[in-house]
């Protein structure tokens, strides 16, 4: 072959060939790159928008705290505001608001606020009255503006239950319940079971109530919507129902008042030191003297209520019984109280009393070898036994309401069966 048929791949060594090939691409690619780089820093100028200029600093007024006092036993607003370094004035101007005449009367418990500016000067007040109730005063030009403020707590509704092992006010706490939650537990059996003598190991009780809470917080207890009680294998169950006209209370599921026209004990959780015993030996006379009552050992100064609604007939004292409260219930009751430490200021001859309402506290007055209640129950002036008497009922539901609260009391009774057993036994 001829040189000059010779191509000029031929000619080149092919190490020329690839230098060749990478200067192609190096040029080529910033062909490329440098049109990018250049709309990079065009929009990257576009965005780099200058800084706001600095405000200037200006110093905000923050609000006065408010200085909360309790209210002690004794306090007066005019002490509260003077130990403030308040006028009497400015305590005045108060008054003079729409809700001024609250301020005539605090009581021990109530709260009270005060707002101050860097003068010293009164710029507000608040009352407090309950976790749901206050009142403000605040100052707007030269007079105190004021506003009622009313709060409604998220109503919870909760289940406990428990077998009880010792008592029931123990149980109850171990079941999550508060002292009030368990007393009233109490108060709606305790017509039909008597917690000083009546209660056995293994008895339970089962109940829905309410719980009251404030921005996630309790503050408190509702009512107990309805409750079952188990006792030496007798089965209790109360149902809470209002009436049209606002008034509630318990009844059975037939619709049957669970409240007696008297309470069973006149005092709570006690025991029992003597029973009615025609034939008993006294424990200081040491002479078989009949004992027509039932004594309850109870710490001196203790509560005790009234079994019924009645009259007293008599206030005083009485031999061997010392301190004595005698009431009349209607034309065919009566019950006696002995051995009293004092009477309730306001009881006297003729004064009416409703039932549960404390009318005296245990006492050893008179023969007594202790503090204790003595009670007697008395039928047209015969002695009975207050652990044995059948107690009258109190009026049922009324008729009016009846289909109603029998529908109510089905879902209620329903609602607890289902947390008892589930809702598939609770609803066969």
């Amino acid at each position: 072959m001829n040189s000059k048929d010779l191509s000029t791949f031929d000619i080149l060594p092919k190490r020329h060939w690839i230098a060749l090939g990478l200067t192609c691409l190096f040029i080529a690619a910033l062909l490329i790159l440098i049109p990018v780089q250049q709309e990079l820093e065009r929009r990257t100028f576009a965005y780099e928008l200058p800084l706001p200029a600095t405000p200037e600093t200006h110093t905000l007024q923050s609000t006065p705290e408010w200085e909360m006092k309790a209210v002690k036993p004794g306090d007066t607003l005019a002490q509260l505001f003077q130990n403030q370094g308040l006028s009497s004035q400015s305590l005045y101007k108060l008054t003079l608001s729409e809700h001024g005449k609250i301020l005539n009367k605090i009581n021990p418990g109530d709260k009270v606020g005060f707002q101050m500016d860097q003068d010293k000067k009164l710029q507000g007040f608040r009352l407090e009255k309950s976790l749901f109730e206050s009142f403000e005063f605040n100052l707007e030009t030269n007079a105190f503006i004021s506003q009622k403020i009313l709060l409604q707590p998220d109503i919870v509704e909760t289940f406990a239950q428990g077998t009880i092992d010792s008592s029931l006010f123990e149980t109850g706490l171990e079941a999550g319940m508060s002292n009030n939650v368990i007393m009233e537990l109490a108060t709606i059996f305790g017509w039909d079971v008597d917690f000083a003598l009546d209660i056995r190991q293994g008895d339970n009780f089962s109940l829905i109530y309410q719980e009251k809470y404030l921005d996630g917080k309790k503050v408190g207890d509702g009512d107990i919507l309805v409750a079952r009680f188990e006792n030496h294998g007798n089965t209790y169950t109360a149902i809470r129902f209002e009436d049209a006209k606002g008034y509630s209370q318990y009844f059975t599921p037939k619709g049957l008042s669970m409240r007696k026209a008297f309470l069973r004990t006149p005092v709570d959780f006690t025991r029992i030191s003597s029973r009615f015993n025609l034939s008993r030996k006294h424990p200081i006379l040491h002479k078989i003297r009949a004992h027509r009552g039932v004594d309850y050992a109870a710490s001196r100064g203790t509560p005790i209520k009234a079994a019924g609604d009645g009259k007293v007939i008599f206030a005083g004292r009485k031999g061997g019984y010392g301190r004595v409260l005698i009431l009349q219930h209607g034309t065919s009751y009566t019950t006696l109280y002995a051995h009293l430490k004092a009477f309730r200021r306001g009881v006297r001859v003729g004064k009416r009393v409703k039932q549960g309402q404390v009318v005296a506290y245990v006492g050893s007055s008179g023969l007594a070898s202790g503090p204790h209640l003595h009670y007697e129950f008395r039928v047209n002036g015969t002695h009975r036994d207050p652990l044995k008497v059948r107690l009258p009922h109190a009026k049922p539901i009324d008729k009016k309401q009846k289909e109603h609260f029998m529908h109510y009391a089905q879902v209620m009774v329903m609602r607890l069966e289902s947390h008892l057993f589930g809702d598939y036994f609770a609803s066969r």
